[in-house]
């Protein structure tokens, strides 16, 4: 019974020594954590006692695990990365919360219906949630609509909606350190005289009814990834967060009576040294407005003090360069859900407007260029210039794309303030992607290095001395095929489908979108599919606006036609893995061999699963874009399989001017392969099927796919050539393996916690519950 596992959120004592100590925010509108039975019990050492005690009862424990869901709340990267720095932050003893939504129903579970996705809704709380605990003694009232009033006392928001925020707590146990950190997130409740109006004048049925209304704020997940939906349903859910959120730190801040004299604190000097608030990305911008709103309003803090105290507390994370998903709230539709913070946007653009016209007289186009409102057409507010300017420090999550945000997105701001910008390449948890999904490779390693890389994974150079010895190479290979038979069972079992385990497991994972362009994958395929027989047997997995949709069924299309080729046979296979998510996650990035990583150089900030699958031992064939650049400086070029255009290439070619037809023209392979897709030979039911497909590779294509075409099909050959042999191969994987230390989420947060939440990390392990704590003074783990 997974529920009898109890955490006591149990108050921290008060430091001994007397100095203050800070707290961690993380504020994130995703939290993608996926199961947590298995995760839980590798934190904290009972993996192996557990498994004993199920076998003992006559039960298997990998059958219990596949029957927890997913806490499916996140969209991709975003959320994942959020998981997986909740996992450090209590790891490094950091005392941490980590703060969003509970939505009753996340990321939608994707069905494949004659090659097109079908979205059902994943219900995932219908057996309830054992990890969770509701606490509604800390239940909060948020405000939405109602009107300003200028009183002699001051500046009134007034006659407004309220909601109700019901926190749900998560434990988020360390690495073996007796530390549990909260993940609190927030449901959506009606007040009980909700719309009691309506009630008095008989409509009682209306106004229960009408609860929904309220509750809706997180009944659902917003499914878009890289691409910014302005609904007013997001916007309100963006606000309850953090409206929630504050009054909590708030609360939690007034009753640390830690270096204060007063029972109940009024002072807030002292805020931005005990409260560091990380936003991840634009969608918590709004905590910035309501920050200023609680101080100058409610506490009467004078405007310049509360602005010092707000910047000091807030940094800002960002996450694309995208312009489509960036964040740009119509005015219109923000001063009608929320008319105070509107006004304070307004007070913050108009000082910051001030200050760069001080610097930089009669230059008028930068005032339009650094503004937080925006006037051309639809008058909207640029969330990301608003974090910039409320924040004290800004990063992006890998090399490359911090520059780009200096350089490009936000020039002018980095030329201003030049010491706020920062990078922090994104990490991964090794708990969860390396001894939870891969316990014959993490076993491997420790045979070779010890145990205590799993919390220094920059201990994996260890294993450079092995890349020549015959057993370790012999013993990677032997864990990399147990990993594939069981993951072609899986797909048997799952997916009706056969795979030959010796074939190489070619993985293209990620959201659908033409940035990352599974398209030039499936050109490939077709490619491969023309040349038959191929060169090299391989198996193709991957998995799931209009042109996304188009896409899937292409590859799903592609996919029956070769699948069914008597001539290719079992020589090559497309298998498209529907509803993707971490579970899945765990199963496949083991299996791989070829990990793709191919968007075009410039628009993938970061990504994570390169890195997930360059520690589960698979090379990468991939453009130098997002952290491939740093994978490939750990690992050196040559151990990765490096092609196309870099992002200067990329600029020079949108200068010039990119012309698909060209590409067309030239390559013999492409234009078969495009007037085989064009023609109708995928779909001979419906040959103009793919036509919308076409007509943007020809015209519309800001991602270049055709530019980039011939060196990823020549790349590929080299793959091809160097998987016939095995011994070469592996090599290749222990270096790559080797070269991943730097790519743990642990040291991404110690960097963090150093350069901008200026707090130190903790290797001190906490004595359990039964010893005595009074000799551990100055660390505090968690607290309601």
């Amino acid at each position: 019974n997974i529920s009898s596992l109890k955490f006591n959120f149990v108050p921290p004592r008060p430091p001994a020594c007397g100095f203050l100590f800070q707290r961690i925010y993380y504020l994130s509108l995703e939290f993608y954590m996926g199961r947590t039975l298995q995760n839980t019990m590798i934190n904290l050492g009972l993996q192996n006692a557990c498994d004993e005690a199920i076998y003992q009862l006559g039960l298997d424990m990998e059958e219990l695990e596949e029957i927890e869901e997913d806490a499916g709340l996140g969209n991709g990267g975003l959320g994942r990365l959020a998981a997986c720095f909740l996992d450090s932050m209590a790891t490094l003893g950091l005392a941490a919360y980590g703060y969003g939504i509970r939505y009753e129903y996340g990321i939608f579970n994707q069905k494949i219906r004659d090659g097109w996705q079908v979205e059902e809704a994943d219900d995932w709380l219908r057996h309830g949630n054992p990890w969770e605990k509701a606490r509604p003694e800390y239940m909060l009232p948020v405000h939405f609509y109602g009107r300003v009033e200028h009183a002699a006392t001051g500046i009134k928001w007034i006659d407004t909606q309220v909601v109700l925020a019901l926190p749900y707590d998560t434990p988020v146990p360390g690495y073996m350190n007796n530390t549990v950190n909260t993940m609190r997130l927030w449901s959506a409740r009606a007040p009980n005289d909700f719309n009691l109006r309506d009630f008095n004048v008989g409509d009682y049925i209306q106004a229960v009814l009408d609860r929904n209304l309220a509750e809706n704020i997180s009944r659902v997940l917003y499914p878009n990834d890289n691409f910014f939906e302005g609904k007013e349903l997001r916007l309100k859910q963006e606000y309850f967060v953090v409206a929630a959120t504050l009054q909590d730190i708030i609360r939690r801040f007034k009753a640390s009576k830690f270096g204060s004299t007063e029972s109940v604190r009024t002072v807030f000097d002292s805020f931005p040294d005990q409260v560091a608030i990380q936003l991840n990305d634009t969608h918590p911008a709004m905590a910035i407005p309501e920050l200023m709103r609680i101080f100058v309003d409610i506490e009467k803090l004078p405007w310049n003090k509360a602005w010092d105290i707000t910047k000091r507390t807030f940094a800002y994370t960002n996450h694309t360069v995208l312009p489509e998903a960036l964040e740009r709230w119509p005015v219109d539709l923000v001063e009608k859900l929320l008319p105070r913070h509107l006004q304070i946007i307004y007070e913050i653009n108009q000082r910051h407007l001030d200050h760069i016209a001080f610097l930089f007289p009669n230059d008028v186009d930068r005032l339009r260029r650094m503004s937080l409102i925006e006037e051309g057409g639809t008058k909207r507010i640029n969330m990301a210039h608003l974090c910039i300017v409320g924040s004290h420090a800004v990063n992006g999550v890998a090399k490359i794309h911090s520059e780009i945000v200096k350089t490009q997105v936000f020039e002018d701001f980095a030329a201003l303030e030049p010491e706020k910008f920062q990078n922090k390449t994104n990490g991964i948890t090794p708990r969860r992607w390396l001894l939870l999904c891969n316990p014959g490779l993490a076993e491997l390693i420790a045979e070779k290095i010890g145990e205590d890389y799993v919390r220094d994974l920059s201990q994996l150079t260890k294993l450079h001395k092995f890349v020549d010895d015959d057993l370790f190479i012999r013993e990677v290979a032997k864990v990399k095929q147990e990993n594939k038979v069981k993951f072609a069972q899986y797909l048997e079992k799952e997916y009706k489908v056969k795979i030959n385990p010796s074939s190489m497991f070619d993985v293209h994972v990620k959201r659908i979108h033409e940035y990352k362009r599974q398209l030039m994958n499936c050109l490939h395929i077709v490619t491969m599919y023309n040349r038959k027989p191929p060169r090299a047997p391989r198996g193709q997995a991957a998995p799931g606006y209009h042109m996304a949709k188009m896409i899937i069924k292409l590859i799903n299309a592609v996919g029956h036609v070769v699948n069914n080729d008597p001539v290719v046979g079992s020589k090559l296979k497309v298998i498209f893995l529907e509803n993707y998510r971490v579970s899945l996650a765990e199963k496949v990035i083991p299996a791989t061999d070829l990990s793709e990583q191919i968007s075009t150089a410039g628009t993938e900030a970061s990504g994570t699963g390169n890195m997930k699958f360059m520690l589960n031992g698979a090379l990468t064939i991939g453009t130098m874009d997002g952290a491939n650049v740093e994978m490939a400086e750990e690992a050196g070029e040559e151990n990765l399989f490096i092609f196309g255009m870099r992002v200067e290439d990329v600029t020079e070619l949108d200068k010039e001017g990119y012309h698909a037809q060209e590409y067309y023209n030239r390559l013999p392979e492409l234009k078969q392969a495009i007037d085989q897709i064009r023609s109708g030979f995928f779909s001979p039911k419906e040959p103009d099927l793919f036509k919308d497909v076409v007509n943007m590779l020809f015209h519309h294509d800001r991602f270049k796919v055709f530019a980039d075409y011939e060196a990823y099909v020549k790349c590929q050959e080299k793959v091809s050539e160097l998987y016939l042999n095995s011994k070469a191969w592996t090599k290749m994987v222990i270096r790559n393996i080797a070269a991943a230390g730097k790519f743990s989420s642990d040291r991404t947060i110690k960097e963090y916690a150093r350069d901008i939440w200026h707090v130190e990390p903790s290797d001190l392990k906490i004595p359990p519950p039964n010893e005595p704590r009074d000799h551990v003074h100055c660390k505090i783990v968690s607290a309601v």
